[in-house]
């Protein structure tokens, strides 16, 4: 795509939610794409017990809304941390579905305590404090989501140069040519305590929810800290919101600006995906999905839908 065209074409506009929305008991963020099972929609999200605790201390839940995602009841925990001395057993956070082939298969990320730490606590350094990406599967959207045996489904880089040696986060979905493209977030061991302004996306291929899954030995796109990528008549498109653009690549892989200097970007978004099949996709934009907010520490859902004026 040759054409990039201004922010003015592009508008976010935000909606208070209810029952997953501002909480002054909880904090609620990360969330995933939204799925629409009959006439009932499903979101899964990070919750922690407390307004103000980091992602990195939660188990993930799940509500489900009957009017297009303004209106929510909250159904319960859907996946609990790990089993002891696994690689997720301290928390377990930002997940995302697919739906495929009747199965639904939750793709989250997971973190363990820290290593050395002599009380058995994560410590959220810069340093070891490593995250991989998990999987559970379940027939239906209510659970129960059992993990796969082959966890995590991802992991990071050994080589510490590469740009996600340290985290790797975020897991986007795609079935793209009868195989599942794992779009994804990673961080790199070499930037230290300010690596969140260097995370890069990338994507990993596999034939099969489960995996194996084959990296891309680069990353496609600078400054996405948080990943979105849907399908288009022209490719498949990447909201990046450090950078504040969307990007646009035929093949899934060269990404080049379509959209640049966008205001309002919803951070941490999930799109209401009607499907992920192979045939599916938007015209260019999507409708409308859930998205977090942050202001003071505090954190919680709300509903955001995307124009072009």
């Amino acid at each position: 795509m040759e054409k990039v065209s201004s922010s003015q074409n592009i508008k976010f506009t935000y909606q208070e939610i209810t029952g997953i929305g501002k909480d002054s008991l909880y904090n609620r963020r990360d969330n995933s794409d939204v799925v629409k099972v009959g006439d009932t929609y499903y979101v899964w999200y990070s919750k922690m017990v407390s307004p103000t605790i980091s992602g990195y201390w939660a188990t993930i839940w799940y509500a489900t809304s009957k009017d297009k995602g303004y209106t929510w009841q909250e159904q319960g925990m859907a996946l609990d941390i790990g089993e002891e001395v696994g690689f997720d057993d301290h928390s377990v956070f930002t997940p995302n579905i697919l739906e495929y082939h009747g199965k639904y298969y939750m793709y989250y990320t997971g973190v363990k305590p820290t290593s050395g730490n002599k009380k058995g606590e994560f410590e959220n350094n810069s340093k070891n404090d490593i995250t991989a990406i998990g999987l559970a599967v379940s027939n239906t959207p209510d659970g129960p989501f059992v993990r796969v045996k082959n966890n995590p489904v991802l992991t990071i880089s050994d080589v510490a140069e590469d740009f996600d040696s340290y985290r790797i986060d975020d897991a986007s979905l795609l079935v793209k040519e009868d195989k599942i493209w794992m779009y994804y977030k990673g961080r790199s061991l070499v930037y230290g305590n300010k690596g969140a302004h260097f995370t890069r996306m990338s994507v990993a291929i596999a034939d099969s929810p489960e995996g194996p899954y084959a990296k891309q030995t680069k990353p496609l796109l600078d400054k996405s800290h948080e990943v979105l990528v849907w399908k288009t008549k022209e490719g498949i498109s990447s909201l990046s919101s450090i950078n504040h653009s969307i990007s646009t690549a035929s093949d899934g892989l060269n990404f080049k600006p379509h959209y640049q200097n966008l205001k309002k970007v919803p951070k941490a978004p999930g799109l209401f995906r009607p499907s992920l099949s192979d045939t599916n996709s938007f015209d260019e934009l999507p409708n409308w999905g859930i998205a977090m907010i942050q202001k003071k520490g505090v954190a919680y859902l709300l509903r955001f839908e995307i124009t072009a004026e």
